[in-house]
């Protein structure tokens, strides 16, 4: 499912972890992603948007470089 994202897409952890048949399980996405295996970890933010902390930096540009802009710091989500 990660691996569907296409570059400016953007997904939170609780929707990862929903689509990939674990709703709740929103702790677990952040777990899988920072074992570096592949998945575009950068296209996942928290429920407000926030970006990975102590990655702040690489994560925005990261974000940039796709088209991305942050308001604040933050992603901003529609709902």
């Amino acid at each position: 499912m990660l691996d569907s994202l296409e570059p400016g897409d953007i997904i939170t952890y609780g929707e990862a972890a929903a689509e990939a048949g674990y709703p709740g399980a929103a702790r677990a996405v952040g777990n899988y992603l920072a074992k570096g295996e592949g998945a575009p970890w950068w296209r996942v933010v928290n429920a407000s948007g926030r970006l990975v902390p102590g990655h702040e930096e690489e994560h925005a540009a990261r974000l940039h470089a796709e088209g991305v802009q942050l308001r604040d710091g933050k992603v901003p989500l529609r709902r």
